[in-house]
């Protein structure tokens, strides 16, 4: 694809290595305007398994969309999105007015359908998100470890926000819509808990309508696929494409999530990453992975850490004056990134808040940041990414991703399970576990030891379902043995498990 590119001040490499001079406190000059640039053919990546194309940056649905200061006016935000060939949107049903503002932006772009001069070519140019925090789609009672929210109706279920949604940016916000109005995708929004993960696939197999407690997938599944398992969708309406679910903070809770999805129901995550993610249990090395073993879709969020790496303290934003309306800084470049999270293996597309636009391309956040997107997976080295972690590791003291589970190093493996059995005369002993969670290196084998020596070694592969590692040691001898299990790491670090004893036969 052949694409009109920024021109630079300085080559890239340059660039980077004047930028890490800031941890020292030099100056590194007005590096934060990239001159003007073309968006008339953006790069695009495939969505994982939704058949479609999306453009390497998405507008987020937060910063002045949802907190939007006096002087803003969010609708033009949107528009000059459509106005560059942006192509995915994301908003949430807890984004205060952010579906609202999107609402009134279609209207103005003619998207609404039913409407004269209805553009459906533009509709279906576009892959719209919105979210759900609502983990259940009927139960109503509190549940220890599930975190049940909206800003609408809470009693109405996961089905409520999925309605709400389509009124807010469809109809007239108080519930109607129009026939034919429909989401791309509806996200289960900011996963924390395996209690949550049982509450969302509740129901979802065996699904009985008169049970008292159905989670959020098995309705969304029915308004997906216009089916009525649940009993909460009478009319067998479509209203969604896809499904997918939303996380910043728990990796472990992430992938728990994708590998009980036997049924490939869930076609996208949308995740928290950048630059200092392996300060932390770390994102790119553990879910993102899975899901990309798992041909999901991929939509990279927290690109600046929700504002954390510029002017906003580290913590949720929830005011006006949260909102950053500067192009980076000249201690922080903004480029350098958004190139950082779109060059993270498995992420198709990053969605970015938006502060404020400006006539002035090199003043104008959008047009900056979409300039900055302009980049292939491949794009930078792993020399330079490791130089842009090392730019950005000292800011708020490392503590920018306050949204993400603390912990960096490598484990063993997780849920070790070991037994035995007489099979033909010969004694086999077979040991089961989970994927290990990677620190600031991807894993790379699981060796097993018995009785303090080396017998085997299984290769780390994405663990994509439920079914763990498994390696099996066949024996002739009766006697008690010990065995531990210990993961390994791309950096030639390891880390072992307890001991597991098996007593003897004879």
């Amino acid at each position: 694809m052949k694409t009109t590119k920024a021109k630079f001040p300085v080559s890239r490499r340059s660039f980077i290595k004047r930028s890490s001079a800031l941890v020292s406190g030099v100056a590194i000059g007005p590096y934060l305007n990239f001159g003007r640039f073309s968006t008339a053919e953006l790069l695009k990546r495939s969505f994982g398994r939704c058949d479609f194309e999306v453009t390497t940056m998405g507008l987020g649905g937060q910063a002045s969309l949802q907190w939007t200061p006096a002087d803003v006016d969010p609708v033009r935000i949107i528009r000059k999105a459509f106005d560059q060939k942006i192509n995915y949107y994301d908003t949430s049903n807890l984004y205060g007015p952010s579906q609202m503002n999107f609402g009134s932006a279609f209207q103005s772009l003619d998207l609404v359908p039913g409407t004269s001069g209805y553009n459906e070519k533009l509709r279906r140019s576009i892959f719209l998100a919105s979210k759900t925090h609502l983990r259940w789609a009927k139960h109503n009672q509190e549940v220890e470890g599930v975190a049940n929210r909206s800003n609408g109706n809470v009693a109405g279920g996961t089905v409520s926000d999925l309605k709400r949604s389509l009124s807010q940016m469809f109809g007239d916000g108080q519930g109607n819509f129009p026939e034919g109005a429909y989401l791309d995708m509806m996200l289960i929004h900011n996963l924390n808990t395996m209690e949550e993960v049982d509450a969302l696939y509740t129901g979802l197999e065996n699904t009985d309508p008169q049970s008292e407690m159905i989670g959020a997938l098995a309705a969304l599944r029915d308004y997906r696929d216009g089916t009525n398992r649940t009993g909460l969708n009478p009319g067998e309406e479509k209203l969604i494409r896809h499904i997918g679910f939303s996380g910043h903070f728990s990796a472990p809770v992430m992938m728990e999530m994708i590998r009980r999805d036997n049924e490939d129901i869930l076609d996208a995550m949308l995740v928290a990453i950048n630059a200092n993610d392996l300060l932390n249990l770390n994102m790119q090395y553990n879910v993102i992975p899975v899901a990309k073993a798992r041909n999901m879709g991929i939509i990279a969020m927290k690109v600046f850490a929700d504002g954390a790496m510029y002017t906003k303290e580290a913590t949720w934003s929830n005011i006006p004056a949260h909102v950053v309306r500067t192009v980076g800084s000249s201690a922080l470049p903004s480029r350098p990134l958004i190139e950082y999270v779109l060059s993270t293996s498995g992420i198709n597309t990053a969605i970015i808040g938006i502060g404020q636009i400006s006539n002035k391309e090199t003043d104008c956040q959008l047009m900056q940041n979409l300039s900055s997107a302009q980049i292939r997976q491949d794009g930078l080295s792993s020399t330079e990414r490791k130089e842009i972690e090392h730019m950005t590791r000292y800011v708020k003291d490392g503590n920018t991703n306050y949204f993400q589970q603390t912990g960096s190093q490598l484990t063993s493996p997780r849920r070790i399970r070991i037994d035995q059995e007489k099979v033909d005369k010969k004694r086999v002993v077979t040991l089961q576990w989970d994927s290990a969670l990677a620190g600031d290196a991807p894993l790379k084998d699981y060796v097993i030891y018995r009785d303090g020596k080396e017998i085997g070694r299984v290769k780390h592969n994405p663990q994509k379902f439920m079914e763990p590692f498994q390696f099996k040691d066949v024996m002739f001898d009766a006697t008690k043995h010990e065995y531990t299990i210990s993961s390994a790491d791309q950096a030639d670090r390891m880390a072992s498990s307890e001991r597991l004893n098996i007593e003897s036969t004879g």
